[in-house]
């Protein structure tokens, strides 16, 4: 697999990210990895990806980040401007992990019959 230019963005403790690294060094790919913790989310990129894949995609509504917020917060999430501004806001919202290459998204979140499909 030559996926040195990869790029995966998301939280080193999430077990879904967790997963997703474990399955791309299992095929021998060189990933760069963007922390949202230490690094912040990228805003310039953050543009790209609400017009590749839509923010509603982005918007992780399953995660616990999002139960916890309060009900007027997350009825304001109604566009893309308030989803982003929210995903700035609280990075853990977005849906992990989120994987590209030359500036396309290629996965957002993980599933190892999709990554192998897509990455492979």
């Amino acid at each position: 697999m030559s996926a040195s230019d990869l790029i995966l963005y998301g939280i080193p403790n999430c077990d879904t990210v967790k997963k997703a690294r474990a399955w791309l060094a299992g095929q021998g790919a060189a990933v760069t990895f963007h922390d949202y913790k230490k690094q912040g989310v990228p805003a310039e990129r953050l543009d790209d990806w609400i017009q590749q894949v839509g923010w509603e995609k982005l918007v992780n509504r399953q995660g616990t980040t999002w139960r916890k917020l309060d009900d007027a917060t997350k009825a304001g999430v109604v566009d893309a401007a308030s989803a982003k501004a929210l995903m700035l806001a609280q990075a853990s919202v977005i849906k992990r992990p989120v994987i590209e290459r030359g500036g396309q998204v290629l996965l957002v979140g993980f599933n190892e019959a999709e990554a192998a499909k897509t990455l492979g």
